[in-house]
């Protein structure tokens, strides 16, 4: 039983989530690190992502007993009830807020809050009648970086919006390469995303142009002087790869196939991104790019 109640708050998503979270933190705290603040920013933002997956399940369980990959989860089989995952789901977010509340600061419970708002109200439900859900879908999923961004900071500021537009830039490719291999799961499902309302190759045009904003994106925490020249390679690296495998794709013959190489390396890139943030942040603002270029 525990391990179902566990599966109803998705523990992929959650880690996925706190990878980003610490590398939002990592970038704000410039080397001076407090761990206590870091293990209770962590644990808060897990225990709200963890309600808003209990809620979407619920919200989702009509549609997910019509895709193979969602049909044996238990709101569809009926292993937890509707009433102990909604209790379950409310429990869980209170306790995530009342962390959040206690251990840092108004503004990043704002934040997560306005995370969760975004993903349960309004990508929960818009995501059925719209191709915009997977956009509305990818604002919710920049939130964690900027929580964890604004538990040292106290303020939102152009790190917190790069790390956000980042994370919302990296997030449309990624989904939509799941979509892409899990075509046949969202037509049944009757869900409205792109490649089944505008077609494959659309979608694949589409892909290549938020790869390639992602990729511009990412180079201003370099310029602007928040992390390193090392950040800059890897990541920069790693983004150039993609947007390749990416431009494979139009030549490509079978398009599930390429679509999970292209989600299985958006995990790639995002980690890479999430690690070289956290082990090349820029302590001295005077070794920024445009420090140099002013200085000479």
């Amino acid at each position: 039983m525990i391990k179902t109640y566990l599966n109803l708050t998705k523990p992929g998503i959650i880690f996925g989530n706190v990878i980003t979270t610490a590398a939002g933190f990592a970038l704000a705290s410039k080397g001076h690190f407090n761990f206590g603040l870091f293990l209770a920013t962590l644990l808060g933002i897990s225990l709200i992502i963890a309600s808003a997956c209990v809620f979407n399940n619920y919200i989702d369980r009509v549609a997910d007993e019509k895709m193979i990959r969602t049909k044996n989860r238990a709101l569809v089989k009926g292993s937890v009830s509707i009433r102990s995952a909604i209790l379950f789901g409310i429990f869980l977010g209170l306790l995530g807020i009342f962390t959040l509340s206690y251990y840092t600061n108004l503004l990043t419970v704002l934040v997560a809050f306005t995370g969760f708002f975004v993903y349960v109200v309004l990508y929960s439900n818009l995501k059925y009648r719209s191709i915009y859900g997977t956009l509305v879908g990818s604002v919710a999923g920049a939130i964690p970086p900027v929580v964890g961004y604004c538990a040292v900071s106290h303020i939102f500021d152009t790190g917190a919006f790069i790390l956000f537009l980042l994370i919302a830039l990296w997030q449309m490719p990624h989904f939509f390469a799941i979509a892409m291999y899990r075509f046949d799961d969202y037509a049944a499902a009757s869900i409205p995303v792109l490649p089944i309302i505008k077609g494959v190759h659309t979608t694949k045009i589409h892909m290549l142009l938020y790869i390639i904003a992602f990729t511009l994106t990412s180079l201003m925490l370099t310029v602007l002087g928040y992390t390193g020249y090392g950040y800059l390679a890897i990541t920069g690296l790693a983004s150039l790869t993609w947007l390749v495998l990416c431009i494979k794709g139009f030549t490509i013959g079978d398009d599930k196939l390429w679509a999970r190489s292209m989600f299985r390396f958006s995990l790639i890139v995002v980690i890479a991104l999430s690690a070289m943030i956290a082990v090349d942040v820029v302590k001295d603002p005077k070794t920024s790019v445009i420090a140099l270029m002013q200085d000479t």
